[in-house]
Parts: structure tokens; C-alpha cells; sequence
């Protein structure tokens, strides 16, 4: 069984992440004003029992962000365009898991 007593799980979810940074509005100095933070996310829906994968998608997200002469204020843009995009990421794998599981109820 499971860590709680309960069934063992009969799916598993595999979620693989690749960023990218792309510098945006480069000023005559060529520095960038802003930059995009970008995330894809491919998923997996697997059964256990066979290894098959029963559902798959891939999710995109962007955030646009300030960049600073600060490093810090550089930094913590940054991870906020992070926070912003793994949010959208994440609403969006979980409202489509729940569609085709939804589908099986």
C-alpha cells in the first residue's frame, strides 16, 4: 500500500521543465530593459501496472520582467516572472489532468 495505509497508486506523473531567458527592448548601450522568462512543461500520465502512458501534453508559460541596475532587484524580478509562469503552468496541468480523469469518474 501507500504511506498512509491507503492503495497504492495506480498511475504515476512525470513532469520534465526547460526554461529559456530572452533578453527584450536592448537599448542603444546594449542592455536589456527587460527580459522574458519562459517554461515548458511536458507531462505524463502513466499506469504502473503496465508502463503505459495514458495522457500527455505539454504546457507553455511566459513572464515578462524589469531588468535593474541592482543585482538584487535583477534577482528577485526574476524570480517573481518564475513564480508567475510555474503558477500558469500549474493550473494549467492540473485543470487538464482533472478533464480526462474526470472523463473515467
Amino acid at each position: 500500500g501507500g504511506a498512509s495505509g491507503g492503495p497504492a497508486p495506480s498511475q504515476r506523473l512525470e513532469i520534465a521543465l526547460k526554461e529559456s531567458l530572452t533578453s527584450a527592448l536592448v537599448r542603444v548601450d546594449g542592455d536589456a530593459a527587460s527580459a522574458i522568462y519562459a517554461i515548458e512543461a511536458s507531462f505524463r500520465l502513466i499506469d504502473v501496472n503496465n508502463k503505459q502512458v495514458i495522457f500527455q501534453g505539454t504546457s507553455v508559460a511566459r513572464a515578462s520582467f524589469e531588468r535593474f541596475s541592482s543585482v538584487y532587484s535583477n534577482v528577485r524580478a526574476r524570480e517573481d516572472a518564475e513564480d508567475r509562469a510555474a503558477k500558469v503552468i500549474a493550473e494549467d496541468v492540473k485543470t487538464r489532468l482533472a478533464t480526462y480523469l474526470s472523463r473515467d469518474a
